[in-house]
């Protein structure tokens, strides 16, 4: 370990690549690939028919569905999430779009890192997991020439 001015130890950073294999406990989601996007702020998960809706008791509710019936790991459970944010995010051609904003946990390397995923249909995008620069600052250093390197690092430690 590093250590910086205040002689607080600083985690090592961990070498990921340009794609990645990853989970989401939460929602049980299990080994799903992830590009990982430095020139992308925030991460972002495919989901379809994201709407609000306002319960009888006034409780605000995003609900959707996570991935989409044409994905090989779509679940078909409906997700409702009461804390949540509406954002705007600029789009990967630069418009600026609303967009709702969950926390959840990701896992990568054996580690659960809880982060903050912007919710969009990706159902055009080759993969339905964007990591962003947010999510890899301080833990990660990428390698645009390797791959799938956490899913590697989870199957030489189950060996041993």
């Amino acid at each position: 370990m590093k250590e910086d001015k205040q002689n607080k130890p600083k985690p090592e950073k961990k070498l990921i690549g340009r794609r990645e294999l990853v989970s989401f406990p939460q929602l049980d989601i299990e080994e799903i690939e992830a590009k990982v996007d430095t020139g992308a702020y925030t991460s972002a998960i495919h989901c379809s028919d994201i709407h609000e809706e306002v319960r009888p008791d006034g409780t605000k509710v995003i609900c959707l569905d996570l991935l989409d019936p044409s994905h090989p790991q779509y679940n078909h459970k409906k997700l409702e999430f009461t804390e949540y944010a509406l954002r705007e995010i600029k789009s990967s051609i630069g418009e600026k779009q609303e967009r709702f904003v969950i926390r959840t946990k990701i896992k990568l390397f054996e580690e659960e890192i809880e982060a903050e995923f912007s919710l969009s249909d990706r159902s055009d995008m080759k993969y339905p997991v964007l990591i962003g620069r947010k999510l890899l600052k301080g833990r990660f250093i990428v390698d645009v020439a390797r791959k799938n390197l956490a899913h590697k690092y989870k199957i030489k430690h189950k060996q041993i």
